[in-house]
Parts: C-alpha cells; structure tokens; sequence
C-alpha cells in the first residue's frame, strides 16, 4: 500500500483510491451522493483532504451493515466539514441504526422462515402464501391475482 507523507495534505483520487480500497469509480460515485468531497485543481483535477480516507471508512462499514447511502449522508452531515469521524462518531451513529438493523434481521428471519414453504408447494399462492400475500392483505382488496389490475366498474358494463 502506498505511503502518503504526513506533509502531503490532499490526496489524487489515485491515491485515495490505493489507500482506501475503494475503486476509482467508487469514490466518484460517493462524491455525487454527498458522502465526500473534493477540490479542483486549474488543471480540474480532483484532490481530496486526509479526513477523506476515514469517511469512505465509514460508508464501506457502514454499507457493509445494510445502511442506506441516503442515511450514511445524514450521518456525515452532522459531522463539521473537514472534520474525521472518530470512534464516538461511529458509536453514537450505529446505536441510532441499531433498531433499523434489527427490524431488517427479523424481517429477513420470518422470509427465511417462510421461504421453505415456498419451494414445498411451488405455488405462491395469493390465498396462503406469505412471501406474496403477507396477512392476505390482497384479499381484503381483490379477489384473484394481484397482477390483475383491478376493473372499475366502467369496465363491467
């Protein structure tokens, strides 16, 4: 891994990329949705302050847990520019998505839970299954398959 020197304050996008593991493309990508930042040399080239390497840090572990990018932003916002997030940064931010991931770890149990069903009958039943039709809330609705669009009743005439 290169070595950047302590006197060197911005990083090429090259560089931030060796460092931080993060494809070159990556941190494009990341830089359009808000989550970092760059300057722009005369010749429009992108540089990147040090705190850079710590913030794509935190969106890889971050993204590595099932945050959504659109929440990670919100986290980073908080933080004053140029500022890198710290080990209470990340403790205070992943206590708050604690209940979000544990929602997701249950929501994902019951669908492994009821997959097997699934691959017992093959049908994907609209009146029993749960993948499909959780608590047949399709058939408070509609009768018969919910790809069917609904008729109006300008249709029954």
């Amino acid at each position: 891994m290169p070595q950047i020197p302590q006197t060197l304050h911005e990083l090429t996008v090259g560089q931030l990329s060796a460092r931080s593991g993060a494809a070159v493309s990556a941190l494009h990508f990341y830089e359009s949705k808000g989550l970092i930042t760059s300057s722009r040399t005369s010749g429009n080239q992108r540089r990147y302050t040090r705190d850079a390497l710590r913030r794509v840090a935190f969106v890889r572990a971050a993204q590595r847990v099932g945050i959504p990018l659109a929440t990670i932003r919100q986290a980073l916002a908080e933080l004053p520019e140029e500022r890198t997030p710290n080990r209470e940064d990340w403790a205070r931010l992943s206590e708050a998505w604690r209940s979000e991931l544990d929602e997701r770890i249950k929501q994902l149990g019951r669908l492994r839970d009821h997959l097997t069903d699934c691959i017992g009958c093959g049908c994907l039943s609209l009146e029993t299954c749960v993948l499909s039709n959780p608590d047949d809330v399709s058939g408070e609705r509609i009768t018969g398959s919910r790809l069917m669009p609904e008729r109006k009743a300008a249709d029954d005439s």
